[in-house]
């Protein structure tokens, strides 16, 4: 039986090519769909510190990313990934930002930007999970919140959104450029699930304020916006409309 030391080993292309030829004959169809999500994860994690930052990533980038997230929408179960590996994914992102349109004349910054990226990356990650989708669930949501709100520095609060068809999952606890970032998750009686990002910005004072805004180019859509130097994001793979609408929904919410 092949291990998973071996199976990264093949993935990360450190087997000698006749061994590697070998193995791969051998290998059963789950096996193939885990080596092709790990080699499509080492071609994201590359992508991180190519090229300039904020630009649109190459047409290679792209069918990498979007081969990633057709196994991940092919498969019931997300490949177990390890604390350390996911927290690099989701600390740094995958090179996208987004485009997108405001209510008012605001410039989206580098630092808002950014942010929204990082949790349209860690809704990548979890959505998927049927198991382990999050690290406390709802029953336990007065612990969720105040746990979440220590290890963030500030009170925060799950917002309701029953009156728009998503009950709350649960949460958990997530790196962030410069500190802790908490994740809520939303699923809907059609196990459509939405996931709300949030925590303090890197530089405050260059996003002191980012008037609500639409972003498509990573790999979910979302809406996010910044106030008094904490961030928010909600990504999910919905209509805009349909979107918007929750995010204003928590807007309302959580709004000072």
């Amino acid at each position: 039986m092949t291990d998973d030391t071996t199976l990264h080993a093949l993935a990360d292309g450190r087997l000698p090519p006749g061994e590697a030829e070998r193995l791969r004959a051998q290998l059963t169809p789950a096996q193939q769909a885990q080596v092709a999500q790990w080699q499509a994860q080492r071609t994201l994690l590359r992508a991180l510190h190519s090229g300039e930052a904020y630009t649109a990533p190459p047409a290679a980038q792209q069918a990498a990313a979007a081969r990633l997230q057709a196994l991940l929408d092919g498969r019931s179960q997300w490949w177990r990934w390890g604390g350390m590996a996911a927290g690099w994914v989701l600390a740094f992102g995958l090179g996208w930002w987004g485009h997108a349109q405001a209510p008012r004349p605001m410039a989206a910054t580098p630092v808002a930007a950014q942010f929204a990226r990082q949790a349209a990356v860690a809704h990548a990650v979890y959505q998927p999970e049927q198991r382990h989708p999050v690290e406390v669930t709802a029953a336990q949501q007065d612990h969720l919140v105040q746990w979440l709100s220590k290890r963030l520095g500030r009170p925060l609060k799950a917002p309701a959104l029953q009156a728009e068809g998503f009950d709350l999952v649960g949460g958990r606890l997530l790196p962030g450029g410069g500190g802790a970032r908490a994740q809520f998750m939303y699923q809907n009686a059609a196990g459509a699930r939405i996931t709300l990002y949030l925590g303090a910005l890197d530089a405050p004072q260059a996003a002191a304020e980012t008037a609500f805004r639409f972003y498509t180019d990573g790999p979910v859509p979302g809406f996010y916006w910044a106030d008094q130097g904490f961030g928010y994001a909600l990504s999910g793979e919905l209509p805009r409309a349909e979107l918007q609408a929750l995010a204003q929904a928590v807007y309302q919410q959580l709004r000072p």
